[in-house]
Protein backbone atom coordinates (compact mmCIF):
# COMPACT_ATOMS: atom_id res chain seq x y z
CA UNK A 1 0.00 0.00 0.00
CA UNK A 2 1.26 3.55 -0.86
CA UNK A 3 0.94 6.05 1.96
CA UNK A 4 -0.53 9.49 0.99
CA UNK A 5 2.10 12.27 1.29
CA UNK A 6 1.65 15.06 4.04
CA UNK A 7 -0.27 18.15 3.81
CA UNK A 8 1.01 20.87 3.35
CA UNK A 9 -0.64 23.26 5.36
CA UNK A 10 0.67 26.67 4.22
CA UNK A 11 0.10 25.92 0.65
CA UNK A 12 -3.38 24.54 1.72
CA UNK A 13 -4.18 28.31 3.83
CA UNK A 14 -2.94 30.27 0.51
CA UNK A 15 -4.75 28.25 -2.19
CA UNK A 16 -7.96 28.93 0.36
CA UNK A 17 -7.30 32.70 0.98
CA UNK A 18 -6.84 33.46 -2.95
CA UNK A 19 -9.76 31.76 -3.74
CA UNK A 20 -11.93 33.44 -1.54
CA UNK A 21 -9.78 36.55 -2.80
CA UNK A 22 -9.93 36.40 -6.25
CA UNK A 23 -12.98 34.37 -6.43
CA UNK A 24 -15.11 37.32 -4.86
CA UNK A 25 -14.01 39.91 -7.16
CA UNK A 26 -14.26 37.61 -10.54
CA UNK A 27 -17.73 35.95 -9.63
CA UNK A 28 -19.05 40.01 -7.96
CA UNK A 29 -17.54 41.67 -11.56
CA UNK A 30 -19.31 39.22 -13.84
CA UNK A 31 -22.40 39.55 -11.94
CA UNK A 32 -22.33 43.11 -11.84
CA UNK A 33 -21.28 43.03 -15.85
CA UNK A 34 -24.53 41.58 -16.12
CA UNK A 35 -26.44 43.64 -14.18
CA UNK A 36 -24.97 46.61 -15.91
CA UNK A 37 -25.53 45.44 -19.43
CA UNK A 38 -28.98 44.12 -18.89
CA UNK A 39 -29.96 48.18 -17.26
CA UNK A 40 -28.18 49.70 -20.45
CA UNK A 41 -30.40 47.39 -22.77
CA UNK A 42 -33.49 48.05 -20.40
CA UNK A 43 -34.41 44.78 -20.39
CA UNK A 44 -37.38 43.27 -18.79
CA UNK A 45 -36.02 42.34 -15.15
CA UNK A 46 -36.33 38.53 -15.46
CA UNK A 47 -34.01 38.44 -18.71
CA UNK A 48 -31.81 41.53 -16.82
CA UNK A 49 -31.69 38.72 -13.85
CA UNK A 50 -30.75 36.20 -16.46
CA UNK A 51 -28.09 38.49 -17.26
CA UNK A 52 -26.41 38.31 -13.69
CA UNK A 53 -27.03 34.06 -13.12
CA UNK A 54 -25.04 34.38 -16.14
CA UNK A 55 -22.24 36.47 -15.36
CA UNK A 56 -22.03 34.84 -11.88
CA UNK A 57 -21.90 31.59 -13.64
CA UNK A 58 -18.97 32.18 -15.85
CA UNK A 59 -17.37 33.97 -12.96
CA UNK A 60 -17.97 30.68 -10.82
CA UNK A 61 -16.60 28.38 -13.34
CA UNK A 62 -13.33 31.07 -14.26
CA UNK A 63 -12.67 30.68 -10.65
CA UNK A 64 -13.14 27.09 -10.61
CA UNK A 65 -10.22 27.01 -13.81
CA UNK A 66 -8.17 29.55 -11.44
CA UNK A 67 -8.07 26.85 -8.39
CA UNK A 68 -7.49 24.18 -10.31
CA UNK A 69 -4.33 26.10 -12.22
CA UNK A 70 -3.41 27.49 -8.32
CA UNK A 71 -3.56 23.84 -6.87
CA UNK A 72 -0.85 22.67 -9.97
CA UNK A 73 1.43 25.63 -9.07
CA UNK A 74 1.05 25.28 -4.89
CA UNK A 75 0.37 21.09 -4.59
CA UNK A 76 -1.43 20.11 -1.42
CA UNK A 77 0.28 17.32 -0.34
CA UNK A 78 3.95 16.99 -0.56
Amino acid sequence: MSEKKPIIWRNVVTIFSVTILVGTELIGMTWAAGWALGGFLSLPPIVRTAFELAGGTLGAVGLYYFVRAAVKVEPLRG
